[in-house]
């Protein structure tokens, strides 16, 4: 059990926490929420020890670990995936150099009656012992599992980590972590790295999961799907809800509906009694009465109100300008990076006013797509834009779109043009920038500002197509919403990019799917392309995407195409089934082996002069070596089985 104590936390002179204090259990999913700047991050880092509270304790229970994941860090590791991704196993890595120099001395030793030596075998089992409770022998098989459950291919495990973007080394540090066990688990913000199937993923090993999790999420889905408490953080105050986050947002409703009306009712007993008191304060026959109700007001515990956070984002997309019926046509699209092929001949039609959705895991060719689009990279094909048609551009890089050094005010007066730059103040108000933030520099910002202020750009000169590219990163709930609102009234056409699903819901009326260098289209928003794909979750993509199978629809039916498969997947099946069955015969062979190997180890002979001893470490450790191998192929093909059922 970890308990917060206390807690207090001036920024700038004002408390960002005022003696908060609540437990979290072992097995708690709790979302931490509240508006940017609240002090969500703040709170974490104080958890993990990267922060000190003015006042106040964090209070870990003896032998626990906690386990922080921030928003953003700074990597720059030079090993390979699958290397940088082992050195969460520290501890087990520690314990084989330490077994096999046991292994060597007691090899060596011939006083097995000593001390000694009963306290090296001791050593020895204890050490033994410890790497079987932390699954050393699997070490490997289980840190591929979880890289490719984030979304790695097994061709990535080799490569230099130092190759891939930012956020796919996100990914390995989140792999570390996860691979770690800690028993309070602090994630912030761990979705703004991951495609949707990484995210499903993600989903299924944290409801799983051993430990206590804290997480900072504005994916409202995640939230749903994995917290069973919601603790909100406002005004420097903390309020617990026993709830997962849309439940806590109708019981906060409630709370506060309850709390106004309490106020109010004891508001007129308030003033009834004071009025009372200057009624009759001057008259003697009243002197009694009137000391009890003062007594009454003075004992009586006020009822307070929270003081409601009422700020918001507020703005509207300008009316788009007309244009023809076509806003977009693609024909033939094909793009790449070197020898890797991202996109092949994509052809597409986007008239105007659709709204699409494209998804599909990371490095399929979204962004990609998105950047020939607005015209920031070469293709080969045909990109015919429709006629009249002016495009907005949201980047999911947008920081990189943003002069550091330019203020606020500047950032969107360079960019203004006419009559607009008289509302450029007007503009930054309505995304909460007051006249303390206009002349802040860009590079002082947060995530959550950066953001608001390119979506602010965008409102500077009328579009009639907007390209967004997970806009919704660093956005809080509250600005979600209202992006989204923003969206759903908006009259032009619409390519988003976005990998939360509860913001996508409802928003778009087609889903562009991007898979193995092609784009295939769905009809309806998210939740119909999942329905339509007769799946239950998008993680279902990723195994269908690793069929052997080649569609050929004008040479094969789909009822001979289906049986091939079927046969293919039985097949499949069989093999490692009986792969596995010979495996298992093995190790179990192995395990007796060793099991009586250290038997002998533990009660060494006193009479057999033909046991010679460095030859049985030397067979013990032989055994050892055999053993973790078969279990490290026995979990390899279990994954794989995995996949297939």
């Amino acid at each position: 059990m970890f308990s917060v104590n206390k807690l207090s936390v001036r920024f700038t002179g004002e408390f960002l926490f005022d003696d908060v204090s609540f437990i979290i259990n072992r097995r708690d999913r709790i979302g931490l929420v509240g508006k940017n700047g609240a002090g969500k991050t703040t709170l974490m880092k104080i958890m993990v020890g990267r922060m000190h509270p003015e006042q106040g304790n964090i209070a870990i229970p003896a032998g626990s670990r906690v386990g922080y994941l921030p928003q953003e860090m700074q990597l720059n590791s030079q090993q390979t995936v699958l290397s940088e991704t082992l050195t969460a196993f520290a501890e087990v890595r520690e314990l084989e150099t330490i077994i096999r120099q046991l292994t060597t001395e007691i090899s060596r030793r011939t006083d097995y009656n000593s001390e000694d030596y009963q306290e090296l075998t001791q050593k020895l089992s204890d050490s033994n012992e410890r790497y079987d409770l932390l699954e050393g022998a699997t070490q490997e098989a289980r840190a591929e599992k979880v890289l490719m459950g984030l979304g790695f291919d097994r061709n990535d495990l080799e490569r230099r980590l130092n190759e891939f973007s930012g956020g796919w080394q996100m990914r390995v540090e989140l792999a570390k972590l996860l691979l770690q066990n800690p028993e309070l688990l602090l994630l912030d913000e761990p979705t703004n790295h991951l495609d949707i199937e990484s995210i499903q993923w993600l989903e299924t090993f944290l409801i799983d999961y051993p430990g206590a999790i804290m997480l900072v999420s504005h994916d409202r889905a995640f939230l749903d799907n994995i917290t069973n408490r919601t603790i909100e953080i406002s005004l420097g105050k903390i309020f617990d809800y026993k709830a997962c986050y849309s439940d806590y947002e109708m019981l906060r409703q409630e709370r506060l509906e309850q709390e106004k009306a309490a106020f109010s009712n004891q508001q007129r007993e308030i003033a009834q009694i004071e009025r009372f008191i200057t009624r009759f304060r001057a008259k003697a026959t009243k002197a009694r009465q009137v000391q009890s109700r003062v007594k009454l007001l003075e004992k009586m515990e006020k009822i307070e109100v929270e003081a409601l956070d009422t700020s918001a984002v507020h703005f509207r997309f300008p009316e788009p300008p007309p244009s023809g019926k076509i806003s977009l046509e693609a024909s033939d699209i094909s793009k790449s990076y070197g020898n890797k092929q991202v996109l092949d001949g994509v052809s597409f039609i986007i008239p105007r006013g659709e709204r699409i959705a494209f998804v599909g895991r990371n490095g399929e060719g979204k962004t990609t797509l998105a950047r020939i689009i607005t015209g920031e990279l070469s293709h080969e094909g045909i990109l015919k834009p429709g006629h009249q048609v002016k495009i907005g551009y949201f980047a999911q890089n947008q920081s990189e779109y943003l002069d550091p050094e330019k203020t606020v005010f500047e950032t969107l007066d360079d960019a203004a043009r006419g009559d607009v730059r008289k509302r450029i103040r007007n503009i930054l108000g309505g995304f909460l920038f007051g006249e303390d933030d206009v002349d802040k520099k860009v590079k002082v910002l947060s995530g959550g500002e950066k953001s608001r202020l390119a979506i602010a750009r965008l409102l500077l000169e009328p579009v009639n197509l907007l390209v967004l590219d997970e806009p919704t990163n660093h956005l809080d709930m509250r600005t979600k919403d209202i992006l989204k609102s923003a969206l759903l009234q908006y009259k032009g056409s619409i390519v988003l990019v976005s990998h939360d699903r509860d913001f996508l819901q409802g928003l778009t009326e087609k889903v562009f799917e991007f898979r193995n260098r092609s784009v295939r289209e769905f009809p309806g928003d998210i939740y119909d392309f999942i329905s339509s794909r007769q799946i239950s979750s998008l993680t279902e993509l990723e195994s269908a995407g690793h069929s052997n199978v080649k569609l050929r629809k004008d040479t094969i039916s789909k009822s001979k195409l289906s049986y091939q498969r079927k046969k293919e997947h039985e097949r499949e099946l069989r093999k490692l089934q009986k792969q596995i069955e010979i495996l298992e015969s093995d190790i179990e062979t192995l395990e007796k082996k060793s099991a009586a190997i250290e038997a002998t180890m533990a009660t060494p002979p006193l009479n057999n002069e033909n046991v010679k001893t460095g030859d049985i470490f030397t067979e013990y450790q032989d055994t050892k070596s055999k053993l973790e191998k078969l279990v490290s192929d026995w979990e390899k093909l279990q994954t794989e089985l995995e996949k297939l059922l």
